[in-house]
């Protein structure tokens, strides 16, 4: 008679990958989530970047085309076709002179 031994129970081992599901999900999910946070500073970092090239390259121009700076950043809009995501970047433009190149500021809503 087996009084003080334990049965081996079968279904013991269907369990644990059970167990493992539980805590390996939760953490994929997580390392999911960090990544696609990553890639989408990224790319907010290089529409950034892009965008002061594209601002730049447009200053540079109106002053090589039309001898003065441009007055304003609706006038770049206008007659260079700069466009941008109004509702994801703000940009201070403050014209200094007509011959002296302006100061502009992008910022990240």
């Amino acid at each position: 008679m087996h009084r003080f031994t334990t049965k081996f129970n079968r279904y013991e081992y269907r369990r644990f990958p059970v167990r493992m599901l539980y805590l390996v999900c939760p953490v994929i999910l997580v390392l999911f989530w960090v990544m696609i946070h990553s890639v989408d500073q990224s790319t907010l970092d290089r529409q950034q970047d892009s965008l002061q090239n594209a601002i730049d390259r447009d200053i540079i121009h109106c002053y090589a085309v039309e001898g003065f700076y441009p007055p304003s950043l609706s006038y770049m809009e206008e007659h260079y076709g700069l466009t941008y995501d109004k509702d994801l970047f703000f940009v201070d433009y403050q014209p200094v002179g007509s011959n002296m190149r302006p100061e502009v500021t992008i910022i990240l809503k």
